[in-house]
């Protein structure tokens, strides 16, 4: 049964990679070119927000946001019945589908953090099944075996494993989670092969590029800390404010933070809809991006994560990196390749605090 849903974690982040890929395709496809139609997102992203803040209320509670405290918590409670309010099948497929939606619709939101909880409740299901006791190393292992398949990055699977889920390593998980990536890995690269999202570079550091490093190493951090801060604090405002009236409250901001993330899209020629892959991987390969797009991408990232959409922060951070690292990379004569490297490190590990995830992540 550890094996099956291994392989089955694998197999479903597969099909979840090639789903949002599509949806990305679809609503770029639809607001794509100079007539009326471009103007769709100021209708469409405010009614999809809306929508799916709805539907994660009232059918898939606990499917709201990222997926990844989800799965921290439930390693830390005893019950199965409370592990079961945050970690379930039924979860898996609101999950999945809500975030699949958010994508249709122009959410600055990737499905890594997602699979994290969709790995973690798959594996907690077969533990069920397969009658094996040891439910929070299985959490973990189907953590890890999420970021592997999502990223197609064996090795940051298992670096996340220790640094983000668990900040201890216990040694008697250790070969639930090597087998759980490798199975989850394998079975992911046999349906996708062996792809790369954020494209290839083969740019070189420079003994003049070292300022460029230090740059990309202070802004990247302080302007992540500064997002997760961010946040934190907006999160929590609105859960006091939306406290005597949760449902008409939650739909309102879902409604005003798609109104604002689709005049920030509009505003950025539709370069802050969806995960920011094709951003990003354009910056690695050598392209320098607007140098407000930033800045662009950290707002409408951060509105569609406080908004109570489903969907993950990993991708965009990324794009918001490469953006920043771009911006500093056009101010210090850099290669936008190695610029854009630098500031998806600094800048992921800033929101992440998981600085050996970020480096694996990008290097893998």
């Amino acid at each position: 049964m550890f094996w099956v849903g291994a392989l089955a974690i694998g197999v479903i982040s597969a099909g979840f990679a090639k789903m949002a890929d599509e949806a990305q395709a679809l609503f770029g496809a639809a607001v794509a070119g100079n007539s009326w139609w471009r103007f769709l997102p100021l209708v469409l992203t405010p009614a999809g927000f809306t929508l799916c803040a709805f539907i994660a209320f009232r059918f898939f509670p606990g499917s709201q946001g990222s997926g990844i405290p989800q799965a921290i918590a439930a390693r830390h409670l005893r019950d199965d019945e409370d592990r079961g309010r945050i970690l379930s099948l039924r979860l898996v497929v609101g999950k999945i589908l809500l975030t699949i939606a958010g994508l249709l619709c122009g959410a600055s939101i990737g499905r890594e953090g997602p699979t994290v909880q969709v790995g973690a409740s798959v594996m907690l299901a077969a533990a069920r099944w397969g009658g094996m006791a040891k439910a929070r190393g299985l959490i973990l292992a189907g953590s890890a075996a999420g970021i592997a398949a999502a990223f197609n990055t064996p090795l940051a699977g298992i670096v996340f494993a220790i640094e983000e889920m668990g900040r201890t390593y216990e040694a008697r998980t250790n070969g639930l989670v090597l087998t759980a990536v490798i199975l989850a890995g394998l079975a992911s690269l046999g349906l996708l092969g062996n792809y790369t999202y954020f494209g290839l570079t083969r740019d070189t550091v420079s003994l003049a590029d070292w300022l460029l490093v230090i740059a990309c190493g202070i802004a990247g951090g302080t302007v992540g800390a500064g997002f997760s801060a961010l946040a934190l604090k907006l999160m929590r405002r609105i859960r006091r404010w939306s406290a005597q009236q949760p449902l008409p409250r939650l739909l309102i901001m879902a409604l005003a933070c798609g109104v604002a993330v689709a005049a920030i899209g509009l505003e950025s020629g539709g370069q802050t809809f969806g995960t920011g892959y094709a951003q990003a991987r354009s910056a690695v390969e050598g392209t320098y991006l607007p140098p407000l797009f930033f800045a662009e991408k950290f707002l409408a990232s951060l509105l569609s994560m406080v908004s109570g959409i489903p969907g993950g922060i990993f991708a965009p951070s990324l794009a918001v990196g490469a953006g920043l690292g771009s911006a500093l990379g056009q101010i210090f004569g850099a290669s936008a390749g190695i610029a854009a490297l630098l500031g998806m490190a600094g800048y992921f590990a800033g929101v992440v605090q998981a600085p050996m995830t970020a480096f694996v992540i990008i290097l893998e």
